[in-house]
């Protein structure tokens, strides 16, 4: 059989494009292999709790309020990429609960809320795939001084992803929204660190009592 020499082209053209797509993940790549280190030297209890997500994930301490917890945030993720290593850093320790804060980056990098709530059902489906009696605990987008701008788009996308998580018991949509507003309706100031993006140790304190809430 001949094909056209139009449509050839236009295959190998398409074929070389392709080639020359960098890997929208490789960046990860060496947090990671950190991430995968550390809980291969100290590996945690089997059916536990994981946390995983962007940056206020990572730099959640979270030892003091939950000590038996495990840390696999990696900063600057938006949810697909959780998604695409969850096997890696997730699922290989079986928790029973898996608390996952993203979303934020996806909004300010123009993910639109639909999206938004696309992206984290491939995240649930992922961890159920393996993991099929697995909690998963969604913090909503916060609101940041940083990021006010955005509160509409992440107002609608938080929207949606609590209608996703009403319609399964094994998710969980928890608000951090409502308790990191002020009576003004915006952010109190004293939630975030001197970036207007990142929490400071009270705005840890209002997601630790969200988050132990569920975990009773």
């Amino acid at each position: 059989m001949r094909f056209p020499v139009i449509a050839i082209i236009g295959l190998v053209v398409g074929a070389f494009a392709s080639a020359q797509q960098p890997d929208p993940f490789a960046k990860w790549e060496k947090e990671i292999a950190g991430i995968e280190k550390r809980l291969k030297d100290a590996p945690p209890k089997k059916g536990g709790v994981v946390f995983v997500g962007s940056s206020s994930i990572r730099l959640w301490k979270l030892k003091a309020a939950f000590p038996d917890a495990t840390n696999a945030g990696f900063g600057g993720s938006v949810i697909r990429d959780s998604t695409h290593f969850a096997d890696r850093i997730v699922l290989p320790h079986a928790p029973a609960t898996v608390v996952f804060y993203a979303g934020d980056n996806d909004v300010a990098s123009k993910r639109t809320p639909e999206q938004v709530r696309d992206d984290f059902t491939a995240f649930a489906k992922t961890i159920h795939a393996k993991l099929p009696k697995a909690r998963v605990l969604y913090l909503s987008i916060k609101p940041s001084l940083k990021r006010w701008d955005q509160y509409d788009t992440q107002k609608k996308a938080n929207a949606l992803v609590k209608a996703v998580c009403e319609k399964d018991e094994r998710l969980t949509y928890l608000d951090t929204v409502t308790p990191m507003l002020g009576t003004d309706g915006k952010p109190l100031p004293e939630l975030f660190v001197q970036d207007g993006l990142h929490m400071s140790d009270k705005g840890y304190a209002i997601w630790n009592a969200v988050v132990k809430k569920q975990l009773k």
